[in-house]
């Protein structure tokens, strides 16, 4: 197998912040970590890294479910997406599954990237931007496929080398041939792992995980992040929030904590 390289082009790309759907007061109520304990915001505040999960969290949306949808199966491949997020079934499991469903080849991954309107989550520049001024180090740890994050770090500043992602396989003629299975975030836990790695680059200082799904709870062990912010601006899964460290609804939260 050999690896093609995929025109990715920023400047046919935009950043839109999209309206989000309002949850329901009956939602929110019962979540009891939407404020943050006074230890919690303090790491925060003082946090040397943070990671970002990518699909549903910095963008609007699914990367993948983005492209089947582009290639004709988006249903189904977005009901293996729901799946696994929840944490009902491996995400090397529905990973898979997906891929298999529509096998993209390396044309129609072109020409996605070529057409596609990138939508950033509201507030996650300035959030980033902030970040930066506070010399905070950003990483973008993903599930998803570097060909479609690659785009986005590069919109909000992010070197590449701070991407952490799944790869496409495609066959010296274009086809599909599958994905790169060493990369650890191609199976449950893989977030928990790459921050095990990054923990290695920074010693001990102290490493945030932002997210919506199970596989960035994950994220949150002893070896690991050091704790959890849920993100549910874009879509609120209940056993995912609940157990977040701090559960935000707008970036803005992240970002008016350090005024």
């Amino acid at each position: 197998m050999e690896g093609l390289e995929i025109n990715q082009s920023p400047q046919l790309l935009k950043s839109t912040d999209a309206p989000v759907r309002p949850l329901p007061a009956s939602k929110l109520g019962h979540f009891k970590n939407t404020l943050p304990s006074k230890d919690v915001l303090e790491l925060w505040r003082n946090a040397n890294v943070v990671c970002f999960d990518v699909d549903g969290t910095v963008c609007l949306g699914d990367g993948l479910n983005d492209l089947a949808e582009f290639c004709g199966e988006g249903k189904a491949v977005a009901e293996w997406t729901s799946r696994a997020m929840s944490g009902s079934v491996t995400l090397e499991e529905a990973l898979a599954a997906r891929l298999s469903l529509f096998n993209p080849s390396f044309a129609q991954v072109q020409d996605f990237l070529e057409k596609r309107t990138l939508r950033l989550s509201p507030g996650i520049e300035e959030l980033v931007k902030k970040l930066k001024a506070n010399n905070t180090t950003i990483y973008l740890i993903s599930g998803g496929f570097r060909e479609m994050i690659n785009p986005v770090a590069s919109i909000l500043g992010i070197p590449t080398a701070n991407i952490f992602a799944n790869q496409f396989l495609f066959g010296t003629s274009g086809e599909f041939m599958g994905f790169d299975t060493n990369q650890p975030t191609s199976r449950s836990g893989g977030k928990a792992t790459v921050i095990q790695q990054i923990r290695k680059a920074h010693g001990n200082e102290t490493i945030v995980m932002v997210g919506d799904g199970a596989t960035d709870l994950e994220a949150r062990t002893p070896e690991g992040a050091d704790f959890f912010i849920g993100y549910a601006g874009f879509q609120l899964r209940e056993a995912v929030a609940a157990q977040a460290d701090w559960l935000v609804f707008s970036f803005e939260d992240l970002t008016n904590s350090f005024e």
